[in-house]
């Protein structure tokens, strides 16, 4: 019986030891390489500030109309992505359509006629 037992301990412990080896293996074992993030051109990250700065102004004054906030959400998600062309394209829109919200503020609020 004793013989058995000290057979069932010494398997347990080079059982165990080869266990502890292999944490330090994991450890030591480089990981898969992370993707290079894509970089943003400076023509877009000029559009984007642009953009930025044009719906803050039309924001400050009640003027940002939701197509221009949507749009300048989905350039920012673009950036964040490094998709230039996409940025460029909603921050064309961001523009657009601010403009026309800040050209709505000169009509009158009520029609004018007889």
């Amino acid at each position: 019986m004793q013989k058995v037992l000290i057979a069932l301990v010494c398997t347990t412990l080079i059982g165990l030891s080869g266990c502890a080896g292999m944490d330090k293996k994991a450890e030591t074992m480089p990981g898969p390489a992370t993707p290079a993030k894509p970089v943003l051109s400076a023509v877009a990250q000029e559009a984007l500030a642009a953009a930025q700065a044009d719906a803050k102004a039309a924001k400050a004054k009640n003027a940002l109309w939701t197509t221009a906030e949507d749009a300048l959400k989905a350039a920012e998600t673009a950036a964040e992505a490094g998709d230039s062309a996409a940025v460029l394209k909603q921050t064309a829109i961001v523009q657009a359509h601010v403009k026309l919200g800040m050209a709505q503020l000169n009509y009158p609020l009520i029609p004018l006629s007889n």
